[in-house]
């Protein structure tokens, strides 16, 4: 043989791909095997050629090496079972046990290259082929890696009860396989069902596997933490999680998982707190970092922002959480840019939830309602939550669909009545239209009793009150929340009302306000500029009454500019 094979396994071992590329070349040309009355060397030949561009990520050319090899394989003789299979040599660097299969005098295993024929094809978005190929390894052959690749396929191609079969296959052989477990629990399986998956029966020593004592009890906490977050019961979830916090101190998952809840239920600062927690622990941190820009866009936080994108790019410049990242860099600068990005992610994983929420978020700031439905609707169907359901609602009332909004805020009140955001959404429906606002009225208060520090059901039922021409009404109750509340959204509706009756100097002092908090707000930038306007035609229009008015008593003149002046606001 012109390539000896223990060379190239060592070059596999090491890991110098392009080099065992270059040598897979001369191995499956060499003249020195003969296909027909060696096939056995061609096809361990071609399954290592076939490792070596699957390492070097040219997933074509190894389908086609890993497919021949097959070919090869199966006009080998049956020989007798005495020859093992030599898979370790031919597939060392996958460094995987071997699964079952016939004994034959060819050293690669048949189920693990079907395997590799897979997971090239995953790795090519090719969900059909990959299926395909890994049902053509039986069920009893299929070893823990095989199991996780199949659950995954199966749940990508919405093949539910398969994919739920598969997942709870994989933790009967490790209950440590913690993506299983979130999967289980998304997929609607409950906790003590997960639970009682795990091995409980004692080995010889009397101890129960895996270390029951030590690890049972805190996994079991986090199973039933992620089956909370999954039922909306984000309150019990993020308390298990606490717990979780107290056991391992510092933990970056819980940290992530924490922080990622709390900007789903709007808890932005402390979902922030979390995130910078994270990053000061590990700053090549890429998870769940695109939930953190987006909660640092909406802060106006934009110097942070772009650290953390220049941070996650160098980190990892092929991961979803970076386009989304980018996407809500460039939405102020340029919508299309954005939106390209947020596409891209999805199309790098398709079960990207913030991709089809930042996509969502896109189509409505540029005017395109029906595409964003369609946005919120493909992140609702992989994993709903509050985000998507607002979405949906901002969406159908934007294209006057009040039926459809309130449809979509009802299933969000159903899925977590215990939520007030979940009630304003539901008001603010009732809020678009005049005969509502009484209903809108009451959820909104319904919201505060049971969030009292609930800022945007404050918001929202102060305008309802300026709406009713309740102004007084919304002045007392935003003026509440200036005790407990450094916020600029809250200042900027303050100045709104005072600006709507005619307290132009406490309007002015409140735009201000919210611009030393924020001085990004573009609602305030906006209201100043407009309120320094009005106040300046009212110095003009008080100074030419004055120089034509010699003649007219103070009284009069006064009632003149009045009268000149709420003419021009009004």
């Amino acid at each position: 043989m012109d390539v000896p094979k223990d060379q190239f396994s060592t070059l596999l071992e090491h890991g110098l791909y392009s080099s065992a590329q270059i040598l897979g070349c001369f191995a499956v040309s060499s003249t020195s095997i003969n296909p027909e009355t060696s096939p056995h060397l061609k096809s361990e030949s071609l399954v290592q050629f076939g490792e070596a561009l699957f390492r070097e990520k040219e997933y074509r050319r190894a389908i086609q090496a890993y497919k021949q090899a097959l070919q090869y394989h199966k006009i080998i003789p049956k020989q007798s079972a005495a020859t093992p299979p030599l898979t370790r040599s031919s597939m060392s660097a996958s460094n995987r046990s071997s699964s079952p299969n016939s004994a034959s005098i060819s050293g690669i295993n048949e189920n693990e290259v079907k395997f590799k024929i897979a997971t090239c094809h995953n790795s090519l978005s090719e969900n059909r082929a990959a299926l395909a190929e890994m049902e053509g390894i039986r069920s009893t052959s299929r070893n823990l890696e095989m199991n996780l690749m199949m659950a995954k396929l199966y749940r990508n191609s919405r093949h539910t009860r398969s994919a739920i079969g598969c997942y709870k296959e994989c933790l009967r052989q490790c209950p440590f396989i913690i993506e299983a477990i979130t999967a289980l629990a998304e997929l609607g399986v409950a906790a003590k069902d997960i639970i009682s998956l795990f091995p409980q029966t004692p080995n010889r020593s009397g101890r129960p596997p895996f270390d029951h004592f030590d690890s049972s009890r805190w996994l079991q906490r986090y199973v039933e933490a992620q089956c909370c977050i999954v039922s909306n019961d984000y309150k019990g979830g993020l308390e298990l999680f606490t717990e979780l916090l107290q056991r391992f101190p510092n933990n970056i998952h819980i940290l992530l998982e924490m922080a990622k809840v709390k900007a789903v239920i709007g808890k932005n600062d402390e979902a922030i707190l979390d995130f910078e927690k994270v990053r000061s622990i590990d700053p090549y941190v890429v998870t769940y970092m695109d939930e953190y820009a987006m909660l640092l866009k909406l802060k106006s936080d934009i110097s942070k922002l772009n650290k953390l994108v220049h941070d996650i790019l160098s980190v990892d410049p092929t991961r979803p959480e970076v386009f989304v990242a980018l996407s809500v860099l460039w939405e102020k600068k340029d919508e299309r840019g954005a939106l390209s990005y947020a596409e891209k992610s999805i199309r790098i994983d398709e079960r990207h939830v913030a991709g089809y929420i930042m996509k969502g978020n896109l189509f409505l700031s540029m005017n395109q309602p029906e595409a964003a439905v369609v946005a919120y609707r493909g992140a609702q169907e992989l994993r709903p939550d509050l985000r998507s359901y607002q979405g949906l609602v901002r969406s159908y009332l934007a294209l006057a669909k009040i039926k459809e909004a309130l449809h979509a805020a009802r299933e969000a009140m159903k899925a977590m009545p215990q939520s007030a955001k979940a009630l304003k959404l539901v008001g603010d429906v009732h809020a678009s239209s005049t005969s509502g606002r009484e209903k809108a009225k009451k959820f909104y208060e319904s919201a505060l009793r049971l969030e009292p520090g609930f800022l945007g059901a404050a918001l929202a039922l102060a305008e309802l009150h300026v709406m009713e021409g309740r102004n007084g009404d919304a002045v007392s109750l935003l003026e509440r929340y200036l005790k407990d509340w450094a916020d600029d959204s809250l200042h900027v509706k303050l100045a709104q009302v005072f600006a709507a009756t005619n307290m132009l100097q406490e309007g002015l002092l409140h735009y201000q306000a919210a611009l030393r908090i924020n001085d990004q707000n573009e609602a305030a930038k906006k209201g100043l500029e407009r309120l320094e306007k009005q106040m300046k035609v009212c110095v003009a229009l008080i100074t030419h009454a004055s120089i034509n008015t010699d003649n007219i008593c103070n009284g009069v003149s006064g009632i003149i500019v009045s009268f000149l002046f709420f003419s021009f606001l009004f």
